[in-house]
């Protein structure tokens, strides 16, 4: 008997009249009547036209079937996909952004030894043997002044180089400049920094941590980055606080002729609650009504597009390849292609855990020691481990959202972090669908 797939996202595209139906199992995406999709909604074959070839109607236990193949195809992928490792060699800052996560960690006393890294890099050699990885300097801020913190990285990025690792930083990007020639060492994949709007806005979320803006340094770091020929990911952790002035921030990039660059690029990250709660909860935006208040500026500011466009889940993937992503069974990279570690030995499961006490998952130094059952939990999740997931027309596009937040929300990794999918596709299929005629 032929049903409606269980992995049909049927929605309507924002201020129009228009529906649209996606299927990542199948692979197919289709623009839809009000009655068409009411239509396949109930399931009429009758009146179905192409459902049924587009796998939009399917017989259950095929689809079933089909979904076992993918989800196999999907693991395999995983398992020979490459793995990002973050190193954080402390987390102390130079700056005092009033949204910091990190500040209740502290920093360590001494700096980490000759023997730490060694180890660390003695149990890559041993643990991801054979695997495709890179390295990510994380923190804290990883570019410290002081020629201690400089012999830190020199020699992290020394013994990267030795073994043909490729390497990205995460900075705040204020001493990036001055840190090029140690960094050049090893082959740079990425060099992200954070500008959260023109100077003045910048200036005030972002100051030094003894006061003064940090503004023009970044700049400049990301001029010479760019001269040299180094990858540039610019990053903005957006809040209602300052969305209003990314449109000055695109022209600011545009006129800087960053977005020229093929070696430049840009992301958006939102401000929010991670492991304790925010002291300016007011101006957070949850995930769709960041994208929906984006998706209203940038009517107003086509020019925000030449300098970012977004996602809207997958939106502009289907638009720019003429294609759909292959499914997502797990969204969560944590113990599987991502893991973190830091400067006292500890082993984290990724950036979203590391550095908080209680989620370390073992130690790397003075002597390797692995917590099996904690690190198999990590591993075992995703959308068929969740049970809310089990059920849920959307957890392919979604994967089960990031386990961390899901732990914190509820008490245990196996409960989803549920993302806005259909809301999401509604503003994107807006965004770069074809235009409705008036």
């Amino acid at each position: 008997m032929l049903e409606p797939s269980a992995h049909n996202i049927i929605g309507k595209v924002h201020n129009t009249s228009k529906y649209f139906v996606v299927n990542l199992l199948s692979g197919n995406a289709d623009w839809l009547s009000a009655q068409e999709a009411e239509t396949l909604r109930e399931g009429r074959a009758d009146e179905a036209g192409g459902f049924v070839e587009r796998g939009y109607l399917v017989e259950r236990e095929d689809e079933e079937r089909r979904s076992r193949e993918a989800y196999l195809d999907f693991l395999d992928d995983r398992d020979h996909d490459e793995v990002q490792v973050f190193f954080v060699p402390w987390y102390g800052c130079n700056f005092a952004c009033d949204y910091c996560y990190q500040h209740p960690y502290g920093s360590a006393p001494e700096l980490p030894s000759e023997e730490l890294l060694d180890a660390f890099f003695a149990y890559l050699d041993e643990q991801l043997a054979g695997r495709r990885k890179y390295l990510t300097l994380f923190g804290g801020e990883p570019l410290l002044p002081g020629e201690g913190h400089r012999r830190v990285i020199r020699g992290f990025v020394q013994r990267a180089a030795t073994r043909q690792l490729e390497l990205a930083v995460v900075s705040n990007g204020y001493l990036l400049e001055d840190y090029l020639d140690e960094l050049t060492i090893a082959k740079v994949r990425e060099l992200q920094v954070t500008l959260d709007g023109p100077q003045a806005v910048h200036d005030a979320r972002r100051p030094l941590a003894g006061g003064g803006g940090s503004f023009e340094r970044i700049v400049a770091g990301v001029d010479a980055a760019l001269k040299r020929d180094l990858p540039v990911n610019l990053r903005v952790v957006l809040d209602r606080e300052n969305l209003p002035s990314l449109p000055a921030l695109a022209r600011f990039a545009v006129e800087r002729g960053w977005t020229a660059s093929p070696l430049f690029k840009t992301q958006l990250g939102r401000n929010y609650e991670l492991h304790h709660c925010h002291a300016k909860r007011e101006r957070l935006f949850s995930r769709f009504e960041l994208y929906a208040a984006l998706f209203e500026l940038q009517q107003r500011h086509p020019e925000i597009l030449a300098f970012h466009r977004p996602a809207y889940s997958i939106s502009r993937f289907l638009f720019d390849n003429d294609s759909l992503p292959p499914p997502l069974f797990d969204s969560c990279s944590g113990c599987k292609t991502e893991w973190a570690f830091d400067h006292s030995g500890r082993i984290f499961s990724c950036t979203a855990t590391v550095g908080k006490d209680g989620e370390e998952l073992g130690r790397f130094w003075p002597s390797v020691e692995r917590d099996e059952d904690a690190i198999a939990d990590w591993q075992d999740r995703d959308v068929l481990a969740i049970e809310q997931c089990r059920s849920c027309a959307l957890r392919l596009a979604c994967g089960g959202g990031c386990a961390s937040l899901a732990r914190n929300r509820c008490g245990e990794l196996h409960a989803p972090d549920c993302r806005p999918i259909r809301e999401l596709l509604e503003l994107g299929m807006a965004a770069y669908g074809p235009q409705e005629e008036s």
